[in-house]
């Protein structure tokens, strides 16, 4: 049996981002299913009490590696589609810089309008068929957008399938450390504080409590598309040449 492990440099790059983005997206997106799937519920179960020992000490530790997983998921995943993106642009004549600018002009721009339906927090934006139907909208106005601006004959659909299911991982993480973890960790202090000495908990609380939840509902079902993508960009050619 003969084994011959690639030498040269750009080779072992792109495995290495790879590999540790497969690594931290397995944390990530555990975690996130293990919020969704099963504390959500648990946390409806405990008494107060139980709640004020256990929330903060799980919390903590859980959200540690679930806010800095989704930043190496993000940056290697975002390392290696680099790799892909000069590839094509070089093979083709295109730009790295226009693909790229788009990229972040349009996903960053589809996270901003919709963590704005979220702040009014009531009425019909407070329900989730509603904002369902709003951010579906925008995720494939969005998806279409980026294709549309990425439709020089030059792009392969590994750089057009990363280009949007990347773009969802994005906003998923400027969801994480945006919205997610900025209200959780007060949410944890009150928690702590109400378990140690009796300190009521704010108003705001249970407010803010509802929109994490709605982010964290969000991350969750733009996972789906997201990891269908990022599996057809190799194996399953949908875009580009």
């Amino acid at each position: 049996m003969n084994i011959h492990l690639p030498t040269d440099v750009p080779t072992n790059l792109q495995m290495m981002f790879r590999w540790l983005h497969f690594i931290r997206g397995i944390t990530w997106i555990g975690l996130l299913y293990f919020f969704n799937l099963v504390n959500v519920h648990l946390m409806k179960e405990l008494d107060p009490a139980t709640k004020g020992k256990v929330l903060p000490s799980l919390m903590s530790r859980a959200l540690w590696w679930f806010r800095w997983a989704s930043v190496l998921t993000v940056l290697m995943g975002f390392a290696y589609w680099q790799s892909i993106v000069a590839a094509d642009a070089r093979n083709g004549g295109g730009s790295v810089g226009a693909a790229t600018g788009y990229f972040f002009l349009i996903w960053t721009v589809t996270w901003g309008l919709m963590y704005a339906c979220q702040i009014p927090a009531k009425g019909a934006l407070d329900k989730g068929p509603v904002l369902t139907v709003i951010y579906v909208v925008m995720v494939l106005a969005a998806a279409w957008l980026f294709l549309r601006l990425n439709d020089h004959g030059w792009e392969s659909n590994r750089l057009l399938a990363i280009g949007i299911g990347g773009g969802m991982g994005w906003m998923m993480m400027l969801n994480v450390w945006g919205v997610i973890w900025r209200i959780q960790k007060r949410i944890i202090q009150w928690t702590a504080a109400n378990a140690a000495d009796g300190t009521p908990m704010p108003d705001k609380a249970k407010g803010m409590a509802r929109q994490a939840f709605l982010m964290s509902r969000t991350n969750f079902w733009l996972s789906f598309p997201m990891l269908f993508l990022m599996g057809a960009a190799s194996h399953y050619p949908m875009f580009g040449k």
